[in-house]
C-alpha cells in the first residue's frame, strides 16, 4: 500500500475505536512506557492528542513526566513555513487550539530542538523497521532532522506494525521505539 491508503486505512481503523478504547489503550501504552530504561533524562518533548482525530491521548505520559519532575516540552506549528517551534511547559502556559483542532501553547519560554534528549511522537502507522507514516505535512521528519543523534524518538500507536513499509523518502525519520497496547518495539 502507499502512504496515502495506509493513512486512510488507519483513519478507518482508528475510527472504529470508542471513547473508552481510547482511553483505555492509552493508559496501556502510557504503562508500558513506564517498563522502558528511558526515564534518566531531563528534557522529553511530547504531542498534545488531536482529539478529532482519535490520536492516542498523551495526558497520562505527561502526568508520569511531571511526577518524574522532568521537563515537559510542547510544540506550536507554523503551516507557512512547516516548522515547528518548541515550549517548555510550566503553570503559566497557555494552551489553544489551531485551525487543525492540535493544542499548542500559545507561548513560553522557548527549547531548542538540539536540548530534547526524549521525542513522543504521534503516528498513523508504523512498520517493523522503525518507519512512520505521519499526516503527510513533514513536519515531525523537520523536526526530528533538527534534534541530536542520540535523541530518543518515540512512536505511539494504537496498533501493530506493518511488516514493511514500502513508500520512503531521504527525509524519513525512523523511530528508535514504538509503543503500543501490547509491546514495546524496539529498532
Amino acid at each position: 500500500m502507499t502512504k496515502q491508503e495506509l493513512r486512510k486505512a488507519y483513519k478507518a481503523k482508528r475510527n472504529t475505536l470508542s471513547e473508552d478504547d481510547i482511553l483505555n489503550l492509552s493508559l496501556q501504552i502510557a504503562n508500558r512506557l513506564l517498563t522502558m530504561d528511558i526515564w534518566n533524562h531531563s528534557f522529553y518533548h511530547i504531542f498534545l492528542s488531536i482529539v478529532e482525530q482519535k490520536e492516542v491521548h498523551t495526558d497520562d505520559i505527561i502526568h508520569i513526566l511531571s511526577g518524574k519532575d522532568k521537563n515537559i516540552v510542547l510544540s506550536k506549528s507554523d503551516f507557512e513555513t512547516g516548522t515547528m517551534t518548541h515550549y517548555l511547559l510550566t503553570d503559566a502556559t497557555v494552551l489553544k487550539k489551531n485551525s487543525y483542532n492540535i493544542p499548542e501553547p500559545v507561548d513560553g519560554i522557548p527549547i531548542p530542538s538540539s536540548k530534547l534528549e526524549v521525542v513522543f511522537v504521534p503516528l498513523m502507522a508504523f512498520d517493523k523497521e522503525g518507519h512512520r507514516i505521519g499526516y503527510g505535512k513533514g513536519f515531525y521528519d523537520r523536526f526530528l532532522a533538527d534534534c541530536g543523534p542520540d535523541t530518543i524518538k518515540i512512536g505511539l500507536s494504537f496498533f501493530e506494525p506493518e511488516d514493511h513499509i514500502a513508500e520512503r523518502f531521504a527525509n524519513d525519520i525512523n523511530l528508535d521505539y514504538c509503543v503500543t497496547p501490547g509491546k514495546v518495539y524496539d529498532f
